[in-house]
């Protein structure tokens, strides 16, 4: 068992910390070492709006819509963005920023044709300039425009034409200027002369244009600014003659900073003079202590070779400073954020490896992308939070923002992580207001994760928002390194600590491993890890149940690929296998997909008895009426009773049973429809007797019991004010008699990652 310690890597990035083991001041727990939380200095998630909810009256509410990048009106109380899926920019108001309202959308038809593209946004006092990409596809011969759109009336007021293909917008703070990316992006599908698919140089080369925006929207005009390639070259830059500026930013005295992704290049700009101070490379770094194969596991051990950072969102600090996410592209990514100095253009400070171990802390590790970029930062803001400058830095592919003081640009210090929807890339700082808006691109209709806009408050007079707060569960380290977690699918109370449970990964993360779970603190910190091995060796299974024993060691409800494959195994302390329990034959010829689900443990020794519970129906068995399972350890018995499951009047969904939970006489059971965000109809905790007369044995229709409802957990979910989680698969009671459930993340495949883990105190 590998014993916890909060480590250099956490302890360097406490903020406000307050005595270990301190009760707060609601007379909760204490927070865990390291993640403390001060409410006058933290966000608070407030709400989290559907961008589909935002849709054209007729439109289909499954065609895909999502928010990419947002801007916000002087006073702070509308919110702009961009929905490429649908064509449109959309209008949301936050007059209320804990509910947030549709105020509706103008399409890119309305502005120009119906094929345009909205890239970017930005507002000027009462107009916002939208950005559209109008080439159609033609990489060649790419065209765009600026609109000016007066935002009480949502008429156009003005165009000028950009001569290329733009990417972001950036409006000075004195309002006079506006710089415009115009990337002219490359082909990813052509095949340069002596390069492969994909590669640079691929002619138009892009350039910067700055608009004047002096005097009535009439008269706005842009102006080209060109990057010297010569200048480029010596810089270093990756394919000189073909550079493509991605985004842009002001600082106070009015010059640029502009990234230039695939060239993996910085410049610096005069807006008012378009003179080119500066053009350097973005360089390159090599990263230890990462994971770099999609294999189902969270491996820390591996490197990245030295690549180039390719940074992709750039934003000033102070005005001498950029900080770059470096998401990547063609050729690189470091999986991090950088600070540059950039009058010397030399490296301040890199995130190296601390990025991507902050996703696996909190359980947003997402393996699918371990081979390619990791993490990909993407999205930047910086704002000020207190009168110190901050910086927050967007995951991409593991849906959270990191917040970090830059007071020293040498020494950033970690504050806080807020879980978004999935691909956060538009992060938008409202200072007046305290607030905070993330918009997520991805949209998943079919898998019922949609495009959001998340809403945060900084301050105390937000706090209390979120119930709980995310994360609700960490991990500490174990050999230098965070634990890693995800995809908890079992809980189970530790007999001989009041205070801890025990969870498990499912088959999303292998090998097996059985975790330990301090909840004495808040957030809970999984703190021991325990691999579950077969003659010595790890083994991957899919655990879907975990109940320790009283006479120590575990059964764990294991799922199958098919029904002979879903089994119970009884496990040593030490994580080793002791014994596999096969269902009857009967009983796994009539399981389909979902099978064995949860697990629970009533008496030791000879009078030890096993609970199970079956996901659904077996086949041939009454619609809707799933299986509790009794095994009687002494004897190697199995005993079957029905529950009955609700239903919901979604097409296409089901109900299911995912967890059981022995309550003195009686059982617990997790009852949950497949449904999630604001479709989810059903998430209950309910209470069935625990028989005293024999259940039935083979494929005999099991009398079904009677149930009552012990608790509704769809309040608990929505008290995050975050998306709705469909899984909630993990319930048991501690020794200190306080109910606990947890979300399964799927290990972040269709769904947004993040981890619920709900105190829901003593059941009546």
């Amino acid at each position: 068992m590998r014993k916890w310690r909060l480590g250099a890597a956490v302890a360097t990035v406490a903020v406000l910390a307050v005595a270990c083991g301190a009760d707060d001041s609601t007379g909760g727990p204490a927070a865990a070492p390291g993640w403390e939380r001060d409410a006058a200095t933290s966000y608070h998630r407030l709400a989290t709006y559907p961008i589909f909810e935002n849709r054209p009256d007729g439109s289909d509410a499954e065609a895909q819509t999502s928010a990419e990048i947002s801007a916000v009106t002087d006073d702070g109380r509308t919110l702009i963005y961009t929905d490429a899926g649908g064509k449109r920019i959309g209008f949301l108001d936050l007059s209320d920023p804990r509910q947030p309202k549709g105020a509706g959308t103008v399409s890119l038809a309305q502005l120009g044709h119906d094929d345009d593209q909205p890239t970017s946004v930005a507002v000027v006092g009462e107009y916002v300039l939208v950005v559209v990409d109008s080439s159609g596809g033609d990489f060649a011969a790419p065209s765009g425009r600026v609109d000016v759109v007066r935002i009480s009336d949502r008429t156009k007021v003005h165009s000028i034409d950009l001569g290329g293909q733009p990417d972001s917008i950036a409006v000075s703070e004195d309002g006079e200027h506006a710089a415009i990316a115009m990337e002219n992006q490359r082909d990813e599908s052509h095949t340069p002369p002596d390069g492969e698919e994909g590669d640079l140089p691929q002619a138009p080369t892009g350039f910067v244009q700055l608009l004047d925006l002096s005097g009535a929207p009439d008269k706005w005009s842009a102006a080209q600014v060109r990057l010297d390639e010569n200048a480029a070259r010596t810089a270093g830059l990756a394919a000189p003659e073909d550079l493509e500026p991605e985004y842009v930013s002001f600082n106070s005295r009015g010059e640029v900073a502009l990234s230039l992704q695939e060239n993996n290049g910085i410049a610096i700009i005069d807006a008012a003079t378009g003179a080119v101070r500066t053009i350097f490379s973005a360089g390159s770094t090599a990263v230890d202590g990462v994971d770099v194969q999609k294999d189902g596991r969270i491996d820390q051990t591996g490197s990245v070779d030295e690549q180039p950072r390719e940074p992709d969102t750039i934003a000033w600090i102070g005005d001498d400073h950029v900080a770059t996410a470096n998401e990547g592209d063609w050729k690189g990514g470091t999986r991090g954020w950088t600070i540059f100095d950039v009058k010397t253009g030399e490296v301040v400070w890199d995130a190296g490896n601390s990025f991507e171990q902050l996703a696996v802390r909190v359980g947003l590790f997402n393996d699918s992308r371990a081979g390619k970029k990791g993490t990909e930062p993407e999205g930047l803001a910086v704002t000020e939070l207190d009168g110190k400058p901050v910086v927050l830095v967007g995951s991409e592919r593991s849906n959270f923002v990191a917040v970090y003081d830059v007071s020293d640009v040498k020494n950033p210090v970690f504050r806080q992580v807020l879980a978004t929807g999935v691909g956060p890339e538009g992060i938008v700082p409202i200072p007046a207001r305290n607030l905070l808006a993330i918009s997520s691109e991805e949209d998943d209709a079919e898998a019922g994760v949609r495009g959001t806009i998340s809403m945060f408050g900084f301050g105390a007079d937000h706090a209390g928002a979120a119930t709980p707060e995310f994360p609700s569960v960490v991990s500490a380290d174990a050999e230098g390194v965070p634990i890693g977690w995800g995809a908890l699918g079992a809980l189970s109370a530790d007999p001989a600590a009041a205070d801890r449970l025990f969870t498990a990964t499912d088959i999303a993360y292998g090998p097996a491993r059985i975790l330990g779970m301090d909840v004495s603190v808040a957030p809970a910190v999984i703190d021991t890890e325990v691999p579950v091995t077969e003659q010595g060796k790890p083994i991957s299974l899919d655990i879907e149940g975990l109940a320790a024993r009283q006479d120590g060691g575990f059964y764990l409800a294991v799922e199958g690929k098919d029904g002979p494959g879903n089994e119970l195994v009884r496990v040593a302390g030490d994580g080793a296998i002791e014994q596999r329990i096969a269902l009857p034959a009967e009983i796994a010829a009539g399981l389909g997909k979902q099978g064995l689900e949860g697990v629970a443990v009533q008496g030791s020794g000879e009078e030890e008895t096993v609970w199970v519970a079956v996901q659904r129906e077996l086949k041939g068995d009454p619609e809707g009426v799933a299986r509790i399972g009794k095994y009687v350890a002494k004897t190697g018995e199995w005993q079957w009773y029905g529950y009955q499951l609700d239903r919901t009047d979604v097409d296409g969904d089901w109900i299911g049973l995912s967890e059981i939970v022995v309550d003195g006489d009686s059982l617990l059971l997790l009852e949950r429809d497949k449904l999630n965000g604001p479709a989810a109809a059903l998430k209950s905790v309910t209470r069935v007797q625990i028989p005293t007369e024999p259940g039935v044995t083979g494929t005999t229709a099991p009398a079904v019991l009677a149930k009552t409802e012990a608790r509704d957990l769809l309040p608990d979910l929505r008290a995050t004010n975050g998306w709705v989680q469909e899984k909630v698969e993990g319930l048991t009671i501690a020794g200190n008699g306080e109910l606990f459930a947890v979300t399964d993340n799927d290990g972040l495949d269709d769904a947004t990652g993040e981890t619920v883990l709900l105190r829901l105190g003593a059941l009546d």
